[in-house]
């Protein structure tokens, strides 16, 4: 039988979560899974979602991030991780899959919360409304600036989608990393392809 997640042993736990990310994140990207954390809260209350699995996700989704190349490597060998040959190229977007693992080994997230954090660095075609308010919270926390004035006004139209179509937003954040991605003549995750592509025809 999975968790249930209450009021009380979330907030027992988002303690021990700060406390383990405290010692192990870098200051910036600590604040950032604050940032994240309380934009996951804003729009779950939008969207009728779990607001105490917001919470967690939302503060533990970068916990594999900082990591190094050969950590990651060592995690995923050692536990048994699926790595494709996008991931096997750019070692960083292990980082999802990595957190995923350890939040269910160390902190007895549900599936849909281990879901969550997998998916938040490319996106998943089957991602539900949870994991799909985590990968847009990653990208419109209110700790993202910017001094191009574009990229300033895309990531206040970013917010004001978010606050109004959770597949749209979705959408919107995959266009802009396609388009960065592309003109670094980067590789794509396919899975990002396959979520933009199930969103437009689930909108059909």
């Amino acid at each position: 039988m999975e968790e249930i997640f209450n009021e009380y042993n979330t907030n027992a736990l988002l303690k021990k979560l700060d406390e383990d990310l405290k010692k192990t994140l870098s200051e910036k990207r600590y604040n950032h899974s604050i940032g994240v954390m309380n934009k996951a809260i804003e729009l779950a209350k939008i969207y009728k979602v779990d607001i105490n699995k917001a919470k967690l996700v939302g503060l533990a989704h970068d916990i594999g991030k900082e990591l190094s190349k050969e950590e990651k490597l060592k995690y995923v060998t050692e536990n048994n991780i699926e790595v494709d040959e996008i991931e096997s190229i750019n070692i960083g977007l292990l980082h999802g899959k990595i957190g995923a693992d350890i939040c269910k080994k160390k902190y007895g997230f549900t599936k849909d919360m281990q879901n969550a954090i997998a998916y938040h660095t490319v996106g998943n075609k089957n991602m539900d409304l949870l994991a799909k308010i985590i990968f847009v919270a990653d990208k419109i926390e209110e700790g993202r600036k910017y001094k191009d004035e574009e990229k300033l006004k895309r990531l206040d139209e970013a917010r004001k989608i978010a606050n109004e179509n959770i597949d749209k937003a979705v959408l919107y954040e995959i266009d802009m990393s396609l388009e960065y991605t592309l003109k670094k003549n980067e590789l794509i995750h396919p899975d990002s392809i396959y979520t933009r592509n199930k969103i437009i025809i689930d909108f059909e």
